[in-house]
C-alpha cells in the first residue's frame, strides 16, 4: 500500500533540509512575488533550481507555489517566470488563478498543476471541473468535514485531493480575505498579508447608558439571547480614531482570531476519505517548527499503517511548539467557539523551548557547536531531539567562541559549545521546558 504524502513547508533551503531529514516526503516553496507568503525570502529564482535538485537526490519531491490572485499588471511577468520554472523541473506547480491555469496547461500541457486551497473547491462538481481541464491534484479548502471529502473522492476518483492537517488558519475562507486591504491596503491574496485577524480589537460604545446596556441582557443562551442596541463598535489598538460599526449576534463578538490547525488524531480518518497528500502550513515559521512538524506526523502516519495505536507522545510534541492553541478543524464538526482564540493574536510557546541547533560534533574533544536560540545555561536540563530519537541531558559546560568558559549564553549572541557524550547526528536541537 502506498503511504500518504506528507508535505511539508520549505521557506528555505535549510528548513526544507530539515524537514526531508526529519521525515517529509514533499516540500512546498514560494517563487517570490507570485506566492502568498512574501515574507518567504529564502528562495530566488536564483536558487531554486538548487532546492529542486537536492530534492530529487533524495528521491523525494518538490511544488512550488505560484498562488496569487494577479492583476493585470502581473500577468506578463507571471507567464514570463513559468517558463524559467517549468525548465527546472519541480514536481508540480501550486496554482488558483483560472485564467493563469487556462493559459499554463496550454501553453505546457504536461504541466503538473496543483489546484490551490486559494481557489476555495468546496463541491465535487468543482473537482470534475479541474480534472476535465487538466489539473491533477486538489488543495481542499480547510473548511470541508470529512463526509464532504469522502464523496468528493468517490465522485471523482481519479484525481489527487490534498488536505492541510497543521498550521494557521484564516478566519476567511481559506484565505480569501479583504481585512489586511482594507486597513492596511496590503492585499491577502497578493501575498502580503498582515495578519489583521490577529490584532487586538477593543469593543466600545458610542450612545446609551451603561443602565441602558446592562438591562438589555439576559442571562446567556441561544434561546433568550438579545443583541445589543445599536451604537457598538470595535477599534484597533493602533487606530483610535478608526471606529468599525459591528452586529452582534448570539456567538459574540469573537469574529477573527482562529485557533491553528491540529489534526494529527484524524490521520486515519483523512486517509480512509480518500486524501493522498497531508499538508502542513508555515513557510514564514522556524527550521524548528519545520523539523517537529515533520517528525511528529511522519511518526503518526508510520504508526498508522504500522497497525499502532495513536502515540499521544506526537501530540505533545506538537503542543511544545509556538502556537495560537489548536483546533482539529471542521473535519468532524463546526468548531465554533472551539475554533476561536479569545486571548491574543501571537503564537506562544506553550510546554517548551528551543534553546539551539547543534551545527558541529567534534569526535576529538566531544564538543558540539550550538546555535543558541533562547536563554541556555550550565546545569540546565535539556533535550536532544534528533529525528530518531530523544534524550534528556545535563549541560555541564559551556565555551564561548575565546575559548573561555561561561555560566550562560544568550539567543542572537555567538555560537558556543557544549560537551556530548556522541555524535547527536547533521540534524538536531536542543530544547528545554518551561517552567
Amino acid at each position: 500500500m502506498k503511504k500518504v504524502e506528507l508535505l511539508i513547508p520549505a521557506g528555505d533551503f535549510e528548513k526544507l533540509r530539515y524537514a526531508f531529514a526529519f521525515g517529509a516526503d514533499a516540500v512546498y516553496a514560494g517563487i517570490p512575488l507570485f506566492s502568498l507568503r512574501t515574507r518567504e525570502i529564502g528562495f530566488t529564482p536564483d536558487n531554486i533550481n538548487e532546492a529542486i535538485e537536492y530534492t530529487h537526490k533524495l528521491g523525494k519531491n518538490i511544488y512550488l507555489a505560484m498562488n496569487i490572485y494577479a492583476h493585470n499588471m502581473k500577468v506578463k511577468p507571471f507567464l514570463n517566470e513559468l517558463e524559467k520554472v517549468v525548465k527546472m523541473k519541480p514536481d508540480g506547480i501550486i496554482m488558483t488563478d483560472p485564467g493563469l491555469i487556462n493559459i499554463a496547461l496550454k501553453k505546457f500541457p504536461n504541466l503538473v498543476i496543483h489546484l490551490s486551497t486559494q481557489a476555495n473547491t468546496t463541491n465535487w462538481t468543482s473537482v470534475k471541473f479541474w480534472r476535465d481541464l487538466g489539473v491533477k491534484r486538489i488543495i481542499l479548502t480547510r473548511e470541508l468535514s470529512l463526509k464532504e471529502i469522502t464523496e468528493m473522492h468517490e465522485q471523482v476518483p481519479d484525481i489527487e485531493l490534498e488536505a492541510f492537517v497543521h498550521g494557521s488558519i484564516c478566519i476567511a475562507y481559506s484565505g480569501r480575505c479583504l481585512i489586511s486591504n482594507y486597513l492596511n491596503h496590503r492585499d491577502a491574496n497578493q501575498g502580503t498579508c498582515t495578519n489583521s485577524c490577529r490584532w487586538e480589537y477593543k469593543l466600545g460604545y458610542d450612545k446609551g447608558s451603561l443602565l441602558e446596556v446592562e438591562n438589555q441582557q439576559k442571562p446567556y443562551s441561544v434561546e433568550n439571547y438579545m443583541p445589543p442596541p445599536e451604537g457598538f463598535y470595535v477599534k484597533e489598538q493602533k487606530r483610535v480614531n478608526d471606529k468599525f460599526p459591528i452586529l452582534e449576534n448570539e456567538f459574540g463578538t469573537y469574529l477573527m482570531n482562529s485557533k491553528d490547525l491540529c489534526s494529527i488524531e484524524l490521520i486515519p480518518n483523512l486517509i480512509k476519505a480518500g486524501v493522498i497528500s497531508l499538508k502542513a502550513e508555515g513557510r514564514t515559521k522556524s527550521v524548528y517548527y519545520a523539523a517537529m512538524v515533520s517528525r511528529a506526523y511522519r511518526k503518526a502516519i508510520d504508526d498508522y499503517y504500522d497497525n499502532k495505536k495513536f502515540d499521544s507522545e506526537n501530540l505533545r510534541d506538537l503542543m511544545a511548539l509556538s502556537s495560537r492553541t489548536y483546533t482539529s478543524g471542521f473535519y468532524t464538526r463546526n468548531p465554533r467557539q472551539y475554533g476561536e482564540n479569545f486571548e491574543d493574536g501571537y503564537s506562544t510557546s506553550a510546554t517548551h523551548k528551543v534553546v539551539g541547533i547543534i551545527r558541529n560534533f567534534n569526535s576529538q574533544n566531544g564538543f558540539t557547536e550550538v546555535e543558541v536560540k533562547n536563554r541556555i545555561s550550565v546545569n540546565d536540563e535539556v533535550e536532544i531531539i534528533t529525528p530518531e530519537e530523544k534524550k534528556l541531558i545535563k549541560v555541564k559546560e559551556i565555551i564561548n567562541k575565546k575559548g573561555v568558559s561561561v555560566e550562560a549564553a544568550h539567543g542572537g549572541a555567538d555560537n558556543v559549545f557544549i560537551p556530548l557524550e556522541t555524535d547527536p547526528g547533521e540534524f538536531a536541537f536542543l530544547r528545554s521546558e518551561i517552567k
